[in-house]
């Protein structure tokens, strides 16, 4: 730039003045001549009643007749001149942030806006943007801030600031950027803040037909926008100009030197022929430019006042051209109203004609009316197409604080208007009438209807002499001015050439007409000056200007927002739905993993049957079935895989009964069975019965039986059917009855036949039970040897079926018989042979009968050793038979327990077993002299009275033992709970009450506030879950004295509470944000760009963002649909349910936490609402985690070899293996093991079953899922040949658990059920080694209660305690083991059971079944009567820990049982469980 040789001008104002460098510039407050009239004095606007309704201000000052002529011959061009000019030093428009409004509340009935006098309507309007620093206080009231240079420096042509000048150029030739017809500019692309209001008249919007210009404004309607298209030429005409005499210059030169012209011109324009000049002063650098409030409402009101409806355009030759209206007929001019943010100017000659046309058309009347088109047509604010121009001014004035009318007259030595003068009329007459609003009180009067009324055929003083007051002050206090010769811009004789400059020059120059289409003064029109106007434009003249209209911003959008929702909340069902095909898929393919390892021993038969369609009920789908006529008279029924589902004997029948459809094809078949349910089949056609029919009658006749046939409808025959359902509500009937005959019931319990239909009540007496369904009654198979003996001995006919009084006789014996009687009916049974002798051959075949139940857990060896030693006990070891008397004397010591037995029957009704007073324990109660003995009998109650306390004290006495037990888990909850609760609190009152002045709280208060306050909970959360993962921290942590504060066992516990926690606030969370978005998609974008000043940018055009924009969009929306995605993922997964069924779902699923926190930070990161503080929470907790992890990964690259594998029945596999150096841990801690072998690396948690003084681990797996399954099988001898060597483990540990807390207690309860005897296991071999060595160890007695199914199910186990019991040398160990899979405590079966257990104890002191010293118990354990009899035997420990490990459902007996014993002020139970 060497060819610049002056300071170039700031494009923002600043630094004009240098000794106020703020003066003037670009974001600068407005001066204020006088103190504000705030309401208090600071910003608060008067209002109503204290101020007139604006709206009745302005129909009573400002309406009237259009179409007077302006007394000076002012021309429209002047008027739209001066709002350029305007434009170029005074913006307000802005709105302020927060949103403030003073809305203008339109009188019922207005004709305009109010035609259906509904009296509801009210225009917003939107306070100014105001500096931040005032409206404090009284002495720092506040003041609005104008957006622009407040100098006369071509701000409106160039731009307010140095980025939007850049904008406008093209740096090219030092012009600025044109479009495709370089004398138009370029067309706004929307980067630009161009003002995109929409056209009233149209509803049009966008950027299309929207120039850039430097007034953000400077298309408000099509007279300003020619006024700055003719200023972008005048520049590009002097670039051009200078380039042809300079062409050496660079475009920056170029485009400074002829914006430095421009400017002078402009000025030169302004001071000196727009507005006339009166006086001639130099520079003055203490005189403060600033654009007063009070001269924007003497300027806009004095300019509004001279708009005319209308405007012509003309060309060249004085043709004044017409414009079509909408509906296609002829206008003279356009008519304003339609004009507005109108994008009709497409072609440069549009341009010209309108400047043509503006310089012949006389302006109107300098008076206080303005035109309809203003008043009642003026372009709307927010959703609103239209408001009152004159009403928004006063409004604005009222925002702004402007003075009083009188006060500012007395500011310039103006007469004030006074009541007197008022009432001599020497003020102008239309007072009057504004002095009526104001209670007649002229004092109150305000500044801009006091001034508009002023004007009468010119401008009034006051309104005059504040306007030429601003002028002169921008002349005298711009250092830049042109005829400023001290600033170097421009020499003595360029300053009298751009004196000479006028507004004519100007456009001659930009435009395609001659000097001499145009008045020398543009701004006046004169007699014999060319292209005179046709008339006085009048609104009778010009189009009608279109209505009023409302936006509904959400119209079109209510359908598509409420499936949005519906979307959201249906992420969590899909998720499930997702979930439970994968759940199915994982049971399909365990199941056929399981029959792999399992193959079926379902009897299977050889060879093709008749296929047919079993119809088994209306409600049942129908199954394929094949039948076989077998020879010996049975017909099976087999299903599609050939297992048989059914034999049908038909060796008792002479003859066989059939029935067939005759309707719907031909195709059922009903084969009648007697005493049993029938057999319905569905054929595919009648070709195909007719078929069956045929073999089945060759068959009857081969076999000498007959085939009786008859036919009804399908419909008849399928409701005569006896189906399997309705057989068995016949069977229900049947036991019912016969129980309502054994005990002493009630008929209105049992039911009285007199009131069921007479052919139920006769199928039920003549219903004979087949050995299938008797065997089903007695939950037995039906080739059980139990089931043998019985049936024959009921069976008296030998028929093959049981008649109802033969099952009544049976059962009376042992529903009410005694001792004797049940003994020798049981004698009766196995006597096989009838010789009344029972040989050592029939007893063994009846403790068989008996070992069935039990899984046949006794070898024959075992059950030969308890007969001869139940012989030789009773003396009879010489004999090889017994009589009655013989075996009524072997079981004589049993009465007791014979006395209660009874047949275990299926389906008794609750309200028979509430009569069956015969629950009396199996425990001896043994007393010896009053004393309780050995402890083998802890059962024994105590013998001391207690004293029975009331249930309140109990309850009360419950809470204080659930308190004491659990103070540190509740500590820790509410800690927690207290610090989501705070964080939550602190960000919701912070966004109610105390947040940054963005009106969001005003705006959205509900929303803002639940969706920040669940956010601040959300991040505390999910970044404090990390520590309850920290594995080894917590095992380490649980070591210190921090283990007695805080609960680190129920890590997990506390880990699904949180996430439980946290998805409840996410949902709030989201359920904010749909209140958010919903309320952002109708809130208009001058209030949304305060909220999201990053986002938005108020443009004008209103319209905000639909609801989907927000939600699919933006970075928050979209980062926020895939979290709730993730959340519905990971947390359907992570259900108890789905966890179990597919673990690796559930692994898989679960690392998504990685891509959750990602998604959270990223979040979070945009700032839309507030700036990011998840990393204040999550980067603690995050770098704790890290490090956690990759302490575990470090050992989880090490391979573990595998010593040992075996595979134990019950699924369970023994896997023994390398302990890694360094590895310490506990009894009673559990490892993670991960298999790559089966193509996974997920890792699952098992107990460590080995001892810490143990040289290698070992880990008891069961096969319960799909890995353990596929585990197992990898480890079996075939996959280990097959492979050469064991395949090798990861190993991830130890990790502590509460179990290994056992040794911190005198006296410990150990339960295991199933496979959580694990972690018992090392806590056994532990305590026996450890007494061994004579280790001191708090723990001085354990009872270790084992939960099986058989004794059979995990023999791994007894081998252990078969160890202990050897090295338990200071009787350390009390050892009880359950039973569970066998019938009732009660039933004849187990009573049997129970007494060759005891008979063999008693002789060999060990177990019929475990062969361990151990006591075998048949049943489930009573826990409140073991931990009761503990009290007693243990009275002077005061804390018993009770350990259990096992199904939920155990666990929580455990738990009630302790709880229940809690309530009593003794010794209490600590209980520590784990589940699998």
């Amino acid at each position: 730039m060497w060819n610049i040789h002056w300071e170039v001008q700031r494009y923002d104002g600043w630094y004009n003045n240098l000794l106020y460098h703020s003066h003037g510039a670009a974001g600068s407050p407005l001066l204020r001549l006088l103190p504000a009239n705030y309401a208090d004095g600071v910003y608060q606007v008067l209002q109503e009643p204290h101020v007139p309704n604006a709206r009745k201000l302005s129909n009573v000052a400002a309406q009237g007749p259009s179409g007077k002529p302006s007394s000076g011959n002012r021309t429209v061009m002047s008027v739209f001149f001066g709002f350029h000019v305007l434009s170029e030093i005074l913006a307000v428009e802005k709105p302020g942030c927060p949103a403030e409004f003073i809305n203008i509340y339109i009188p019922a009935g207005d004709s305009m806006f109010d035609p259906a006098n509904t009296g509801a309507v009210v225009l917003p309007f939107q306070r100014s943007k105001w500096a931040v620093e005032t409206g404090r206080s009284p002495n720092n009231p506040r003041k609005q801030i104008n957006v622009v240079t407040g100098w006369l420096d071509g701000s409106a042509i160039y731009g307010p600031s140095h980025s939007w000048s850049d904008a406008l150029r093209s740096f090219s030739h030092g012009k600025l950027a044109s479009g495709s017809d370089p004398k138009l500019p370029k067309q706004s692309d929307g980067g630009q803040f161009m003002w995109k209001a929409l056209d009233p008249s149209t509803g049009q919007g966008g950027s299309e037909g929207i120039y850039d210009f430097g007034n953000a404004r400077g298309n408000e309607n099509l007279f300003l926008q020619a006024k700055s298209i003719a200023w972008f030429r005048y520049h590009n005409h002097w670039a051009s100009k200078l380039a042809q005499q300079n062409p050496n210059w660079s475009d920056e030169d170029l485009f400074q030197h002829a914006r430095k012209r421009v400017i002078a011109t402009y000025q030169n324009i302004v001071l000196y022929e727009w507005l006339p000049s009166l006086f001639v002063a130099g520079y003055k650098q203490h005189v403060d430019p600033s654009i007063s409030t009070e001269f924007l409402a003497a300027m806009g009101h004095s300019l509004a006042t001279m708009v005319p409806p209308g405007v012509y355009r003309r060309n060249t030759t004085c043709s004044f051209q017409p414009v079509l209206k909408p509906d296609g007929k002829e206008s003279p001019a356009f008519r304003l109203c339609n004009s507005y943010w109108s994008r009709k100017v497409r072609r440069a000659w549009d341009v010209d004609e309108l400047l043509l046309g503006m310089s012949s058309q006389i302006a109107e009347l300098e008076d206080n009316v303005v035109v309809q088109d203003l008043r009642d047509y003026w372009y709307g604010p927010l959703k609103y197409s239209r408001t009152d121009y004159v009403a928004s001014y006063i409004q604005r004035g009222r925002d702004l604080g402007l003075p009083t009318y009188n006060k500012a007259r007395e500011l310039f030595d103006l007469t004030p208007c006074n009541q007197p003068v008022l009432t001599q009329g020497t003020c102008s007459p239309l007072l009057q009438g504004v002095a009526d609003l104001y209670g007649k009180d002229i004092s109150k009067l305000e500044l801009l209807p006091g001034g508009m009324l002023e004007s009468n055929g010119k401008p009034g003083d006051l309104f005059s002499t504040i306007i030429l007051n601003q002028f002169l002050r921008l002349r005298d206090g711009d250092r830049f001015w042109f005829e400023n010769t001290k600033n170097g811009l421009f020499t003595k004789e360029e300053i009298s050439e751009i004196r000479k400059t006028t507004f004519h020059d100007v456009l001659v120059n930009v435009t395609d007409v001659t000097s001499a289409d145009l008045q020398m003064q543009v701004f006046t029109w004169n007699a014999g000056d060319p292209c005179p106007q046709p008339e006085q434009l009048k609104v009778d003249l010009l189009a009608n200007c279109t209505p009023m209209t409302v936006l509904d911003y959400f119209e079109g959008s209510g359908a598509g927002f409420g499936l949005i929702l519906v979307a959201l909340c249906c992420f969590p069902l899909v998720s499930l739905f997702i979930a439970w095909i994968v759940a199915t898929f994982r049971k399909r393919d365990f199941k056929k993993l399981q029959k792999k390892q399992n193959p079926s021993m379902r009897r299977e038969v050889s060879g093709e049957g008749v296929p047919a369609l079993e119809w088994q009920g209306p409600k049942t789908d129908s199954n394929l079935i094949y039948l076989q006529l077998q020879p010996d008279k049975i017909i099976k029924v087999l299903d599609s895989r050939r297992a048989v589902l059914r034999s049908i004997s038909l060796k008792n029948q002479q003859q066989v009964d059939i029935v067939l459809s005759i309707n719907k094809g031909n195709k059922a078949l009903l084969l009648k069975i007697p005493k049993e349910y029938d057999l319905v089949l569905l054929f595919n056609g009648e070709a195909d019965r007719s078929d069956f029919v045929r073999k089945l009658t060759n068959y009857l006749e081969t076999n000498g039986l007959s085939l009786s046939m008859s036919d009804m409808t399908e419909r008849t025959l399928l409701k005569r059917a006896v189906t399997k359902e309705r057989r068995k509500q016949i069977l229900e009937t049947f036991f019912r009855h016969l129980f309502a005959q054994v005990l002493d019931i009630e008929k209105s319990d049992a039911g009285d036949l007199n009131f069921e239909t007479s052919l139920k009540a006769k199928e039920s007496l003549n219903c004979e039970l087949s050995r299938a369904e008797f065997a089903e009654s007695l939950g037995l198979k039906p080739q059980s040897m139990f089931v043998e003996s019985m049936f024959s001995l009921a069976d008296k006919d030998g028929n093959g079926y049981l008649s109802f009084r033969e099952f009544l006789d049976i059962l009376v014996v042992f529903m009410k018989g005694s001792p004797e009687e049940k003994l020798k009916l049981m004698f009766t049974m196995y006597d096989i042979d009838g010789n009344g002798f029972l040989s050592k051959e029939e007893f063994l075949m009846m403790l068989r009968s008996f070992i069935e139940i039990s899984n046949n857990c006794l070898s024959g060896n075992q059950m030969e050793e308890v007969i001869e030693s139940m012989f030789q006990a009773s003396g009879f070891q010489d004999k090889e038979e017994l009589t009655w008397e013989d075996f009524h004397y072997m079981l004589r010591d049993h009465d007791r327990e014979l006395r209660f037995t009874q047949l275990c029957v299926k389906g008794v009704p609750e309200v028979f077993k509430q009569n069956m007073s015969n629950r009396v324990s199996f425990i001896n109660k043994s007393k010896t002299n009053g004393t309780t003995l050995r402890q083998p009998y802890l059962y024994t109650e105590a013998q001391r009275t207690r004293y029975q306390r009331s249930k309140v004290y109990q309850k009360i006495q419950q809470f204080k033992r659930f308190v004491e037990n659990y103070r540190r888990h509740i500590a820790c909850v509410v800690l927690f709970s207290a610090i989501t609760a705070g964080v939550f609190a602190e960000r919701a009152y912070y966004y109610a009450f105390a947040s940054p002045a963005t009106g969001i709280a005003e705006t959205t208060f509900v929303g803002i506030v639940i969706s920040r306050g669940a956010a601040a909970s959300i991040s505390f959360m999910y970044s404090y879950i990390l520590l309850t993962m920290c594995r080894n921290l917590i095992t380490f942590l649980r070591e210190t004295f921090l283990n007695r504060y805080i609960p680190f066992d129920a890590a997990v516990d506390f880990h699904r509470w949180v996430a439980m926690g946290a998805v409840i606030f996410s949902i709030l969370h989201t359920g904010g944000h749909v209140v958010n978005v919903y309320i952002f998609s109708v809130s208009p974008l001058s209030i949304l760009s305060c909220l999201f000043s990053n986002a938005f940018m108020d443009d004008g055009s209103q319209v905000p963002q639909k609801y989907y924009w927000w939600f699919f969009e933006t970075v928050p929306g979209m980062t926020g649909v895939l979290l709730l995605v993730i959340l519905a993922v990971m947390y359907v997964f992570a259900s108890h349910h789905f966890r179990r069924i597919s673990f690796r779902g559930f692994w898989i699923t679960h690392h998504l936490y990685v891509l959750l926190y990602i998604m959270v930070i990223v979040h979070g990161s945009y700032g839309l609402v507030q700036q990011p503080r998840f990393h204040i929470y999550f980067i603690i907790p995050a770098l704790i985690y890290g490090c956690d992890k990759l302490i575990s990964l470090s050992r989880k690259k090490v391979e573990m070899s595998v010593l040992k594998a075996e595979l134990l029945p019950s699924g369970v596999t023994y896997l023994k293996f390398q302990r890694p150096q360094d590895f310490e841990y506990k009894s009673g801690q559990w490892v993670r093991i991960a298999c790559l072998s089966l193509g996974t690396n997920e890792y699952h948690p098992f107990t460590l079953t080995s001892a810490p003084h143990e040289d290698a681990l070992s880990l008891h797996i069961r096969a319960a899922g799909p890995w353990t399954t596929r585990l197992r099988e990898l480890y079996s001898p075939d996959s280990v040949a097959e492979i050469g060597r064991y395949p090798k483990l990861y190993l991830d540990g130890p990790f502590g658990e509460g179990h290994q807390e056992w040794n911190k207690f005198e006296v410990s309860v150990l339960v295991g059920g199933g496979i959580g005897v694990t972690p018992f296991a090392s806590i056994l071999k532990d305590l026996v080694f450890k007494s061994s060595v004579n280790s001191k160890i708090l723990c001085k007695k354990i009872y270790f209660i084992w939960v099986t199914r058989t004794q059979r199910q995990f023999e791994w186990l007894a081998d252990i305690i078969r160890e202990v019991e050897e090295n338990d040398r200071h009787d350390l160990v009390s050892v009880h083991i359950y039973i569970t899979q066998l019938a009732e405590k009660f039933d004849l079966r187990t009573t049997m059971l129970y007494i060759c257990e005891r008979h063999f104890q008693k002789v060999l002191n060990r177990s019929l079944f475990t062969g361990l010293r151990s006591i075998t118990h048949f049943g489930r354990p009573p826990f409140v009567p073991f931990f009761k009899s503990l009290q007693e035997v243990h009275p002077e420990v005061w804390k018993i820990g009770v350990f259990s490990c096992g199904p939920p459902g155990m666990t929580k007996n455990v738990e009630q049982a302790c709880q229940h014993l809690n309530k009593q002020d003794q010794t209490y139970f600590v209980h520590h469980y784990e589940n699998f």
